[in-house]
């Protein structure tokens, strides 16, 4: 009788980290734990930082730039790699200085949990609130405090309890359906207590280890089969004498197969699929984040910055549409020295599109001590988070973020340097036509 033929392993599912705290809580040392109780480190490595006492200098194991040694902080974002058997995790190691928040835009953007770091002895600082206001305003779903060095308060309980009982207060205040969800660990990163094993020295805590919640932390389903068709268009070519035109990009959400209906916004030109490949071969059907070249039926005009979506359906069939708007109310973080005042205009990159754009209106300013929100500022500075009114020179395709992490997600640059200068996502947008709420 023959062997049955041996199972497949499955693919470890993938899930995005993205830490944060203030300088000095611990953050580095915490990811040289979860690198090396996962066994995720070659022994070279773990060599070049063995300290004279046999042990190994965890922060170093992370702490990757010179400027970042010298100065003992996390300056640039770093991406670190670990692995369980049931799932891999792509962790970005974001700044902890305040000067520097802007850089956890990038790490949390594409993040499904967010780790804080909270140093027991200081509780929640100003940064723990910015970074927390800034995983909600990205729509990062779970939220982690770790309340590092519990050894250096001896494991007192009724600490731990304060600083919890102020994390779920912020949690709380941060409100609204992007408001994630919220565990609290206490541990100690350079002892490892309660990183990847437990710990005999808090019996009073029942709850799991950072490394069990992550293992069975939900993941929402990548944005593939059963969401709305998004390819931003990146290049148009000719490949071949006698072919047709190709139009290639990264797909941001659905999926794309030959036969499909499909419309090029924004003209509204309606076409079919006919062909999609992707670097390695052709394709009868592709979902994110391949890149895919695809061929249509029909030659269009269509260039970099055209947005390919589904064509509108009927009744159950029903596809949602992105918006084509000139006004978009915007939540970002400025991230410039100059402040941001009404009139400014501005560069907008979206997905592959960049349009130029005026402030129309600063709405509200985000206390990041106390997350109020003062009413009708003058300007944004270095670091606020705020909402404003962006009127825009040309057409946005674009998505709430609430709905479309990708098209709801837009970059600010000055005009003048193309240096980046915020970074937001998109609460509304209004069709073109559509006048502003007074």
């Amino acid at each position: 009788m023959a062997a049955p033929p041996a199972r497949q392993a499955r693919p470890r599912e993938l899930v995005r980290l993205a830490t944060a705290g203030s300088v000095d809580d611990g953050k580095s040392t915490l990811i040289g734990r979860l690198l090396h109780d996962t066994g995720s480190l070659p022994l070279d490595h773990l060599e070049g930082v063995r300290t004279a006492d046999g042990g190994h200098d965890l922060a170093a194991l992370s702490d990757g730039l010179r400027a970042e040694r010298e100065q003992g902080i996390t300056i640039d974002v770093a991406y670190r790699y670990f692995s369980t058997e049931r799932r891999s995790f792509v962790l970005a190691d974001t700044p902890g200085h305040e000067r520097y928040t802007r850089n956890m835009f990038t790490g949390a953007s594409t993040a499904h949990v967010a780790v804080l770091l909270v140093d027991a002895r200081a509780g929640v600082l100003r940064q723990t609130r910015r970074h927390a206001r800034i995983a909600s305003l990205l729509a990062v779903p779970h939220l982690v405090a770790a309340v590092n060095k519990m050894d250096l308060v001896g494991w007192d309980q009724a600490r731990f309890e304060a600083i919890a009982d102020d994390l779920r207060a912020m949690a709380a205040h941060l409100g609204g359906a992007g408001a994630p969800d919220l565990l609290v660990v206490p541990m100690s990163a350079l002892a490892g207590d309660n990183v990847v094993h437990g710990s005999t020295r808090a019996p009073w805590y029942q709850g799991p280890t950072l490394l069990e919640h992550l293992e069975d932390v939900e993941v929402a389903a990548a944005a593939g089969h059963g969401h709305p068709l998004r390819l931003p268009v990146q290049l148009a070519s000719r490949p071949e004498a006698g072919r047709r035109r190709r139009y290639s990009g990264r797909m941001a959400s659905g999926a794309l197969a030959v036969g499909d209906a499909v419309v090029v916004l924004p003209s509204g030109a309606t076409t079919t699929v006919t062909a999609v490949d992707t670097l390695d071969d052709a394709r009868t059907v592709a979902v994110p984040p391949l890149s895919v070249s695809v061929e249509l039926a029909d030659e269009l005009d269509v260039g970099r910055g055209d947005m390919v979506v589904g064509a509108p359906g009927r009744g159950a069939g029903q596809v949602a549409q992105p918006v084509l708007a000139r006004e978009v109310d915007v939540s970002a973080c400025w991230m410039a020295a100059e402040p941001l005042r009404e009139g400014d205009r501005v560069l907008v990159k979206h997905t592959t599109r960049t349009v130029r754009a005026v402030v129309a209106a600063l709405h509200r300013r985000v206390d990041p001590e106390t997350l109020a929100e003062h009413e009708r500022p003058e300007e944004l500075r270095l670091n606020d988070i705020g909402v404003l009114t962006l009127r825009t020179a040309s057409l946005l395709v674009v998505d709430p973020y609430a709905r479309n992490r990708e098209t709801g997600a837009l970059i600010l640059v000055d005009e003048h340097t193309n240096d980046t200068v915020g970074a937001g996502t998109v609460l509304a947008a209004r069709p073109a036509g559509a006048r502003a709420p007074a």
